[in-house]
């Protein structure tokens, strides 16, 4: 997925419209002309039919970014000033997180494989001779696929020498690891709770960004207009999503009116040492292997697809539940609220009675921008409850986890880690391999997102210049 895109763009312009607005008082009365603006001046380029039709889709984002489910609340007639009020009279939030935009969903065609003009009707025709349903024959020189036939196994694309055949996929499916993604009779994208696992690969992979989170960015804003005190603990990985040092970082969010600022890597450190005494237990007893716990959506996956694994997940809390824990015992009297890249955490979050809400990159991304914040330009602060250590540090990235846990052992000579670094077919193979009690090793760490939290689906920065942020930081901290 690319992180600089236009439907990025447009999620981030409505976010800081939004927060502007409501920083100059003026959301209420104003926030029906965000779309008018967004799509008026000469330089506009309509990208659905018309440009009313773009305002009707950008109307309904701003719904989704008010915190809002589209399939709960549909379009009632009610003017956005509506929703405002809404979103500004609820005292709390509910999942779930996700939400689909009908308006925006592309309707995708099944997912198919089309033969192009490139096919040179070749003499071989391995498409043809290797196609298990007879899908595939030639007629006039070129290749053609009979998709009342065709299975979608991809045999033929695999065989062409001339890669002449594609397939077109529907991207927030294919990208879906449990098949909670479906269409529905009108062709539009339905997503099943029963099933979702929260991973958020559909909201990076969508390119009409009809797959959206709901955001508490104005729950955050209107405690703080309020007066209420408010804690915020920084994921690791949120350490790479901003340029400058972790305490212009924390500078910046203190110049943005949160009152503490804690680093959760403070709680990574806690969870590496108790999962170390943890794994040390259970092999003790002879338990064939443990898995961590760290990663919400492998928990939702646990619990909606692979039972067969709970008893081997670790009973160690995240580090976001232990950090909220310091925070909660050093200023007792604020609201909590947790900053990281990821889709999941707002389940967990919900399901915490430690944290009152979830941020993302993005939102404090926009958050900054409304505010004029430059945070690589910005003064050091120290940050709340001391230096996290190397260990707790490393925790964003595929290998990180185990390795924490690995460096708090007394005895690691038969600690024998794998890694499951994102929900693809490789990642998903070994889950189901480990739960059928084929494991390879004595601890599982997972993680749903390919090279771990530092890619997850509500992040700014690219991942590859992000990490290497982050490590840098990790290696210049006590072990």
């Amino acid at each position: 997925m690319n992180y600089n895109n236009n439907a990025v763009i447009i999620k981030r312009d409505l976010l800081v419209s939004i927060i502007k607005l409501y920083l100059e008082g003026k959301l209420e009365e104003e926030i029906d002309r965000i779309p008018w603006k967004m799509t008026s001046g000469k330089d506009y380029q309509v990208i659905r039919c018309c440009v009313s039709h773009d305002r009707a889709i950008l109307r309904t984002r701003i719904v989704a970014r008010l915190g809002f489910s589209i399939e709960e609340f549909e379009d009632d007639g009610s003017s956005l000033a509506d929703w405002v009020r809404k979103a500004i009279g609820r005292d709390h939030v509910t999942g779930p997180m996700l939400t689909v935009l009908d308006d925006a969903c592309n309707a995708c065609i099944k997912t198919q494989f089309l033969v192009t003009n490139a096919c040179q009707g070749c003499l071989a025709r391995p498409c043809q001779m290797n196609c298990p349903k007879k899908a595939v024959s030639i007629a006039n020189n070129h290749a053609d696929i009979d998709k009342s036939k065709c299975v979608n196994c991809g045999i033929c694309l695999q065989s062409c020498p001339f890669h002449a055949i594609i397939k077109i996929p529907v991207p927030c499916e294919e990208s879906c690891p449990v098949g909670a993604i479906t269409k529905d009779e009108y062709g539009k994208e339905r997503v099943d709770y029963q099933k979702c696992v929260f991973c958020g690969n559909c909201t990076r992979e969508c390119p009409f960004g009809a797959m959206m989170d709901k955001s508490q960015i104005i729950d955050v804003l209107k405690a703080k207009k309020q007066g209420r005190r408010i804690s915020v603990m920084i994921a690791p990985a949120i350490a790479g999503q901003f340029r400058g040092t972790l305490g212009q970082l924390t500078g910046a969010l203190k110049k943005a009116g949160f009152d503490e600022v804690y680093e959760v890597a403070l709680g990574a450190d806690i969870t590496a040492r108790k999962e170390a005494k943890e794994f040390a237990g259970r092999m003790e007893q002879g338990e064939p292997f443990m898995t961590t716990s760290c990663c919400p959506a492998y928990m939702e996956m646990v619990k909606k697809h692979l039972p067969a694994l709970a008893p081997r997940v670790s009973d160690t809390r995240t580090p976001m539940h232990y950090t909220a824990e310091i925070a909660a015992r050093e200023h007792p009297e604020d609201l909590r609220v947790f900053i990281g890249p990821c889709l999941a955490k707002r389940k967990e979050g919900i399901d915490d009675p430690l944290i009152d809400y979830v941020l993302t990159a993005e939102e404090i991304g926009a958050l900054f921008t409304a505010m004029g914040i430059d945070a690589a330009a910005g003064e050091e602060a120290a940050n709340a409850g001391g230096p996290a250590k190397k260990y707790g540090r490393n925790f964003p990235w595929s290998g990180g986890v185990a390795g924490a846990v690995q460096g708090n052992l007394a005895k690691a000579e038969n600690f024998k880690p794998v890694c499951v670094n994102g929900f693809n077919k490789e990642g998903l193979k070994t889950l189901k391999e480990w739960a059928e009690g084929r494991n390879t090793g004595n601890i599982l760490e997972v993680m749903a997102c390919a090279e771990g939290c530092i890619a997850g689906p509500m992040v700014i920065a690219n991942p590859k210049i992000a990490i290497n942020q982050v490590k840098k930081l990790a290696e210049s901290s006590e072990t």
